[in-house]
């Protein structure tokens, strides 16, 4: 049908959801990766619901991006999401660095981009997820660095509140934001919540779902096993270089970093294991993924 009506697949189901809605009937697809997908915006923009039968959604977190430089995580996440397709693109936390929107003082004489600069590097990169993305659904759960943005302005120009420009989401018109994100009750999607080595393992045990978050940078999957069956503990890593110049505060020590991003398969509504792409070598662009490795 997209090739008939000279139109991509996912303008086709956009279609498709559109006639179904208006003429209140169902137009079924025999194409895994193009269900329905119902997503739920909270008054309070806190938790977002997702309910999706079958389908994909890529998570990438921590971009930390910085003007003029492009890591090879971001560029496989562009890459991946115009060969697969997927649903729905979460950017879950830390697109924003911040650093002279911190608290955190200028170390020695070390140069930093101003708010401006790393606006438009985060502006530039998003637009081209926003490309490969077409019509699919783009999502952004805060995180610590994000907030950065507003928490400077709240606490320093608080009389400019609701002002156009002075809230991050206003510079991302494409993107829904939230603090966290459900899919199908099931699965957590948010930036932070346990800290430390065991962190993905006790998000899992405690919490009774399965859980993706990033702000560790550590790039694994845990699975957990119990009498409720089995549930995924996800560190979705960073896209950014875990040496680049947007972690020189930790003074070059070793740290339990890895750059890549996850792939979520759900198939009739349930989590299939989760996978990850890691970036191998940053400066030949290597990346493993699917028992592949490639360069980008």
């Amino acid at each position: 049908m997209a090739k008939v009506l000279d139109v991509s697949e996912r303008n086709l189901h956009a279609r498709r959801r559109r006639i179904e809605n208006k003429r209140k009937i169902k137009l079924g697809s025999d194409k895994p990766q193009s269900p329905d997908m119902k997503i739920t915006m909270p008054a309070d923009s806190v938790r977002v619901q997702v309910e999706m039968e079958n389908g994909v959604i890529i998570v990438g977190s921590d971009k930390h991006y910085w003007p003029g430089l492009v890591s090879t995580a971001h560029r496989a996440a562009v890459s991946a999401i115009k060969g697969m397709k997927p649903n729905m693109y979460i950017t879950n936390g830390d697109a924003f660095d911040g650093p002279t929107a911190g608290r955190h003082g200028r170390i020695m004489w070390e140069a930093r981009p101003s708010v401006k600069q790393e606006l438009e590097a985060v502006q530039d990169r998003l637009a081209e997820i926003e490309k490969a993305m077409g019509n699919g659904a783009l999502h952004w759960n805060w995180g610590n660095h994000d907030q950065r943005f507003n928490t400077k302005l709240s606490a320093m120009v608080p009389e400019f509140e609701g002002v156009p420009g002075f809230n991050l989401k206003d510079h991302f018109p494409r993107w829904k934001f939230g603090m966290s994100l459900m899919v199908n009750g099931h699965t957590m999607v948010k930036h932070r919540w346990h800290n430390g080595i065991h962190a993905a393992y006790n998000n899992v045990l405690k919490s009774g779902t399965s859980v993706v978050t990033g702000h560790l940078h550590a790039l694994q999957v845990r699975p957990y096993t119990d009498y409720n069956g089995t549930r995924y503990a996800v560190d979705t890593g960073t896209l950014a270089h875990p040496f680049g110049p947007q972690f020189t505060y930790a003074e070059d020590s070793p740290a339990n970093h890895r750059s890549g991003f996850a792939v979520l398969t759900f198939h009739k509504g349930k989590l299939m294991p989760p996978e990850l792409l890691e970036v191998i070598d940053e400066e030949a662009g290597l990346v493993f993924f699917r028992g592949v490795a490639f360069t980008v």
